[in-house]
């Protein structure tokens, strides 16, 4: 049951059908208007991190297909949200505009103009016991998942075979380390926690769509841009990283139309499967030593969350690139930074000081260092008279 008598919310309409497109405009204090059936974990986190006021729901923000986590993310963070789906007579992108002041009361939206609307608003007790009994179900995902990749290997078979005809590309990655970025689960923790070996090791960074703010937020340039160009925005796509559109199999590239229209210049490359995986198999080919990964997919939640029917061209990526590939968490519990040009000056300057302090410190030192002075007097032609001793 929902939360007994929650306080009523009041806040102007900020709506976006697709929710990475919305949380780039959406202000704090603001109530966010989104279609998102299976609200998946990176939505609700950029959600919460927006500063919305509360969630209103155009579908069903856990079907029951899956474990998925993004409700009871909004609910940990203190952000309400109000499931009132669509239905064949209502369409809430039709009845609210942006601007428009509602309020939420209990599981009811109520508008500027017209009749209230019935939903349900989800806490944290109901999302966080529905999460328990999806996961009792998580078999029947599975198998239709792996179900899915074994019927999609033989139409994605070139990602294994090396058929893919990638561009000629200005970005070198023979025997260099290559940083991809992704944005999937924990990616601004696990860029963070890479600075270090970012500043020590400089590798080639390559981002995936909206991977590149990501990188530049995290104060980097990428050194490539990667994907079907639809979540990265126009200030990221024109950092001056070599920009490479990912098209279907058949050629069609909708990025390619996005990019020509700010006046950028990019390759096209035509392959099956996720951008991450391309992105993957262009650094493998092009010579990267090793492959680093920032908020790539790994298990099944993140797949389903991604709305994968199955994951059969990540698995036959796996397959090819091998032992090239980690993922930055095991990077960052690793690798041990250097001390950098910052921290030897500090320990520069330190012993320096120290030393002076020494040196005044120690009586027994003196005629060390007035025959030191002399000497230097002498180097250098410089005749002063002593100064008497008391």
């Amino acid at each position: 049951m929902p939360d007994n008598h929650p306080a009523p919310i009041r806040g102007p309409i900020r709506s976006g059908k697709k929710t990475k497109n919305l949380v780039k405009k959406l202000k704090p204090g603001e109530i966010a208007l989104i279609n998102h059936a299976d609200l998946d974990r990176i939505a609700a986190e950029d959600l919460a991190a927006s500063g919305a006021l509360a969630v209103i729901n155009a579908a069903t923000s856990s079907t029951g297909h899956y474990p998925n986590v993004g409700p009871l993310i909004l609910a940990r963070a203190g952000v309400p949200l109000l499931d009132v789906p669509d239905t064949e007579e209502r369409d809430l992108f039709e009845l609210l505009d942006d601007g428009d002041v509602v309020e939420i009361a209990g599981d009811t939206l109520l508008r500027p103009s017209g009749d209230p609307l019935s939903g349900e608003r989800l806490g944290l007790v109901e999302t966080d016991a529905r999460l328990e009994q999806q996961r009792e179900r998580i078999h029947d995902a599975l198998g239709e998942f792996a179900l899915n990749t074994i019927e999609h290997i033989r139409e994605e078979s070139e990602l294994l075979s090396g058929q893919i005809d990638f561009p000629k590309i200005r970005t070198d990655f023979r025997d260099r380390h290559a940083l991809l970025v992704v944005r999937g689960p924990d990616y601004r923790e696990d860029l963070a926690a890479l600075n270090g070996y970012i500043r020590d090791i400089r590798p080639l960074i390559i981002a995936v769509d909206g991977g590149a703010d990501a990188v530049l937020a995290a104060g980097h340039k990428p050194d490539m841009i990667l994907g079907d160009m639809d979540s990265a925005t126009d200030e990221a796509l024109s950092c001056g990283a070599e920009l490479v559109v990912h098209a279907y199999p058949d050629g069609r590239a909708p990025g390619r139309d996005r990019l020509e229209e700010i006046g950028v210049a990019h390759l096209v490359v035509p392959a099956a499967g996720t951008s991450q995986d391309v992105a993957m198999l262009l650094a493998h080919e092009k010579g990267a030593r090793l492959i680093v990964t920032v908020g790539a997919h790994f298990n099944l939640t993140e797949f389903l969350d991604k709305n994968r029917a199955g994951m059969s061209s990540t698995f036959l990526t796996r397959l090819r690139v091998g032992e090239s590939l980690v993922d930055a968490k095991g990077v960052s519990r690793l690798y041990q930074p250097g001390i950098g040009a910052g921290g030897l000056g500090l320990f520069l300057m330190a012993f320096v000081l120290l030393a002076i302090v020494v040196v005044i410190a120690s009586p027994a030192l003196d005629n060390v260092t007035d025959l030191l002075w002399l000497k230097i007097k002498d180097a250098l032609g410089i005749s002063i008279a002593a100064a008497p001793r008391v």
